[in-house]
């Protein structure tokens, strides 16, 4: 495969001026040195945006990986989240100075230029090292697949998560014989067994944090939500607004209500919700990677996927996948060895799934050992029913896509724009997104080819 038609020069200019170089630098970009200087075999450079938790539990893995393997020396580099990451790597492959084995959002890789800034996996050789199609869920691989080629290889899936305190709740009345939240099957049910917590939790705390200040949690509910309602938001094609503003009026509603009935305060902002989780309050809605955070509190509580509070199964979902960011002479030892250890981690991710996350090779969810892990086990049903953003070019973890609509969604929720106002813009501002064209390539989503 040739170099991409795009330049780091027209990519930089593309992604906001060139001063982005400047702001960013390209400390990581010349990672690979140390590991060209060194008696291995093989040598694998290895980016990813993992730090905190997470970071700790991907070191542990590929420590076991270089035991298994040493024959294989694995230069691996920490990027800072977010942006940054996405524009050094970008970069990287623009210019020909990409790593040989890359992380990225699953939601992020549809705009991420497949066949210009990444290469598509090479599935014989995964399957050599014992990775195929059949051990992921379908629905997960099928994100993963552009034009027919895999383009990502789904480490995990992370999901939004309704965490409850089993304190609380049995003494409202309200655990199964299990030890486990109530089922919830309807918006006032849902709304019953808030104010049944409610009553039963101390003075002074908050009944569920919802983060209703920040723009990211409030469009990852909504999704859910809107998910659930069997909300879509375009054409199979990517040529017209297919939005619900009816549905969408009724999730905003709905996220409102918590605010307007006195369970959740919008004086507690950001991670505040969690802090009272912590302190007594009976539920937060919270990311599963805040289970070490819980778990380090020494609280009784559980965990389950957001409640199907409009009849259908439905929690928000991304997920970390390893790709291989465009190389002009990719192939030879060090992408074998790439496949290698995204196999190997892919398939040892019993680790991984104590920081929360849900492993996405399924032989390992039916593992007495992951059975074991709690609260994972009672929420690994989530795998089943992930509510996903639309797979196009401006969509992803804290892409395009909720910067421009997650707004809204808070507006509505914190009472400055009314539902169906909001409802009505956000599908105005979809349609100009469905207009607007990928910096990365120059296509809209109608252009950008058809997806599996």
């Amino acid at each position: 495969m040739g170099r991409p038609g795009l330049d780091r020069r027209q990519l930089l200019a593309a992604m906001g001026g060139l001063t982005v170089a400047g702001s960013f630098g390209f400390a990581a970009l010349g990672t690979g040195a140390d590991a060209l200087a060194s008696g291995a075999d093989t040598r694998v450079r290895y980016w990813n945006l993992f730090s905190g938790g997470d970071g700790y539990n991907m070191i542990t893995m590929l420590e076991s990986f270089r035991q298994d393997n040493p024959g294989i020396d694995v230069k691996d580099s920490t990027l800072q989240w977010g942006s940054p990451f996405y524009t050094k790597l970008a970069m990287a492959a623009a210019g020909n100075r990409a790593p040989d084995l890359g992380v990225m959002h699953l939601g992020r890789v549809t705009g991420f230029s497949p066949g210009r800034l990444l290469d598509p996996w090479d599935v014989g050789l995964l399957a050599k090292y014992g990775v195929r199609e059949q051990d992921f869920n379908p629905a997960l691989w099928k994100r993963a697949v552009i034009d027919g080629k895999l383009y990502a290889l789904p480490l995990d899936i992370h999901v939004q998560l309704c965490f409850y305190r089993r304190d609380v709740l049995k003494k409202a009345g309200l655990l199964d014989a299990d030890g486990r939240m109530v089922p919830v099957t309807s918006a006032d049910e849902w709304f019953d067994v808030l104010k049944e917590a409610k009553g039963a939790s101390r003075k002074g705390v908050q009944t569920i944090g919802l983060w209703v200040n920040d723009q990211n949690f409030q469009w990852w509910f909504f999704v859910a939500f809107y998910t659930q309602l069997g909300g879509t938001w375009f054409s199979a094609d990517n040529t017209r607004v297919t939005f619900d503003t009816d549905k969408a009026t009724q999730v905003l509603e709905f996220l409102r209500r918590h605010i307007t009935e006195g369970y959740a305060d919008p004086g507690f902002a950001g991670g505040a919700g969690a802090e009272q989780f912590v302190n007594g309050g009976p539920f937060v809605w919270e990311g599963n990677w805040s289970v070490p955070v819980f778990d380090g509190a020494g609280i009784d509580y559980g965990a389950t996927p957001l409640p199907p509070v409009f009849g259908r199964q439905a929690t928000h979902a991304e997920s970390h996948a390893f790709v291989l960011p465009h190389q002009a002479d990719r192939g030879g030892a060090a992408n074998e060895g790439a496949h290698r250890l995204a196999a190997y981690v892919v398939q040892h991710a019993r680790q991984w799934a104590a920081g929360g996350h849900i492993p996405a090779h399924t032989p390992t969810l039916s593992t007495a050992a992951y059975k074991e892990l709690k609260p994972q086990s009672e929420y690994v049903s989530a795998m089943d029913h992930q509510a996903t953003e639309p797979k196009v070019w401006f969509a992803g973890s804290t892409g395009i896509l909720a910067q421009r609509v997650g707004p809204i969604v808070v507006s509505a929720t914190l009472g400055s724009a009314k539902p169906d106002a909001a409802a009505r813009r956000m599908k105005s501002t979809l349609a100009q997104l469905l207009a607007a064209k990928n910096p990365m390539d120059g296509k809209t989503a109608a252009e950008g080819g058809a997806v599996a």
